[in-house]
């Protein structure tokens, strides 16, 4: 996944041109933000926590249905005394995948 994302060229290949521009977008927004709670739940990024078979991911919106998944890439997710996860303490993550999960 590393070597696609690195490759604008391998972007709009594996996943079309808007997506591709999509993709770019939001790993500038993700990087630039100095925590996981920084980044919106409102469009057009739309965090969002994931349950099922994605339990304890994140995603964010592409070119609709698509998404870019991920999770935190600390070993110990750090929670909350609630057991929610710390958004304000995950400052780093792991990309998984970008799909269509629904």
């Amino acid at each position: 996944m590393e070597k696609i994302f690195c490759s604008e060229k391998m972007l709009v290949r594996k996943f079309g041109k808007v997506n591709a521009r999509k993709i770019q977008r939001r790993m500038k927004f993700l990087r630039a933000a100095p925590n996981l709670a920084q980044v919106p739940k409102a469009s057009p990024t739309r965090r969002h926590q994931l349950k099922g078979k994605f339990a304890g991911c994140f995603a964010v919106d592409l070119e609709h249905p698509f998404r870019l998944i991920f999770r935190s890439a600390c070993e110990n997710v750090p929670t909350l005394e609630n057991g929610e996860i710390d958004l304000s303490k995950i400052t780093d993550i792991e990309i998984l995948s970008v799909e269509d999960y629904h």
